[in-house]
């Protein structure tokens, strides 16, 4: 009787082996694509300002960038550090110029300011050290291809500060990162 059961399960287990091997293999179902970068949230369209301010320091150049949630505006003032460079960064109606008062044209569906609290131009001798014209387009800058930028305008550079006018898409959120030698406002391309 003991034979008889081993005989049985033996066969019982080749006969699940046999019919195991003999189901045709199916193809592991395909991996779900890659889902695109997940774009950061959160940052808001409501003004930022940090009241430091830079002493001796002055900027030297602007510049931007592309990126797949955000275009990016980036200040350079070389010899600051992060904790040096004040700002204050909001939207506005209109972009008026300082000192003079007037209203700039800023292309785009909403204006974002950007003053730096660093001058353009040199504090010891007066000598320009950004080569921004009031109201003009920023020299060098291409907005050629950007998602959320339409236009950039310097306001000018006065009493150890410098105003800029950022023509964008629409009124959408943005952040302020202080960084050693560059103050950068990155401005996201949805909600």
């Amino acid at each position: 009787m003991v034979r008889s059961k081993t005989v049985w399960a033996t066969a019982l287990l080749l006969t699940a082996t046999l019919g195991a091997a003999a189901v045709p293999a199916v193809a592991a179902p395909a991996a779900a694509p890659r889902a695109a970068a997940a774009c950061p949230t959160g940052w808001g369209s409501l003004g930022r300002t940090s009241w430091a301010s830079t002493s001796g320091e002055y900027i030297t150049d602007v510049r931007t960038g592309r990126h797949d949630c955000y275009d990016r505006f980036v200040v350079d003032v070389p010899d600051a550090t992060a904790a040096q460079l004040g700002y204050s960064v909001h939207y506005v109606d209109r972009f008026i110029g300082d000192p003079s008062g007037e209203v700039i044209p800023v292309g785009g569906g909403a204006i974002l300011e950007v003053v730096v609290r660093a001058p353009a131009y040199d504090p010891d001798t007066g000598a320009a050290t950004y080569s921004g014209r009031t109201g003009q387009r920023l020299p060098g800058v291409d907005l050629t291809g950007y998602r959320t930028f339409r236009d950039t305008r310097f306001g000018g550079s006065f009493e150890g500060q410098t105003q800029f006018g950022l023509g964008v898409r629409a009124r959408l959120p943005f952040r302020v990162l202080q960084l050693d030698g560059h103050l950068v406002v990155d401005v996201a391309h949805t909600w």
